[in-house]
């Protein structure tokens, strides 16, 4: 039988334009993650904001999570996370992030998983959002975003929708 997850698995559920926070003024990665952390409790996405937060500088010490292109995708599976989530956030100033490409970005997706949640929704998931990001033409999109809804929009598009 065919796996229909990844056709019925909306990103919707995951994001809404009150996780989406355009333009901060932040320098550092770690002021990045605070903020996109705040987002989360303000949602009520999280019931240990600080847990969290421990659990996503922790897996930024293990490894790199800057994809290239000015675009990282932290995230934390912890126990402080009540609801899977995603959180984008976009810095006017660029910020020192161990990437791929050695270069800073400005693009921030974090990802919030609870840890009580099936490894094959946190899977696609990151499935879903590597798939956007491996087409430059939606990098280029992700870069010229004005509005949350904006954001939404095109984290919502069909990965087939970018020819590149």
């Amino acid at each position: 039988m065919p796996d229909n997850t990844m056709q019925t698995f909306n990103i919707s559920n995951v994001i809404d334009e009150k996780l989406i926070a355009l333009d901060l003024d932040v320098r550092t990665k770690e002021e990045m993650l605070n903020r996109l952390t705040d987002l989360f409790d303000e949602q009520g996405k999280l019931n240990d904001r600080e847990a969290f937060f421990k659990d996503v500088m922790w897996r930024e010490g293990e490894g790199q999570t800057g994809i290239g292109m000015g675009v990282a995708i932290p995230r934390g599976k912890s126990a402080g996370v009540n609801k899977t989530s995603l959180a984008i956030g976009t810095s006017k100033n660029m910020l020192a992030w161990e990437s791929l490409d050695d270069e800073p970005v400005n693009v921030v997706i974090l990802f919030a998983v609870t840890e009580g949640d099936s490894d094959i929704i946190h899977l696609k998931l990151m499935q879903r959002v590597a798939m956007l990001l491996a087409h430059e033409s939606f990098i280029d999109q992700l870069h010229a975003v004005k509005t949350p809804h904006e954001m939404l929009t095109l984290l919502e598009s069909d990965p087939e929708d970018f020819d590149d």
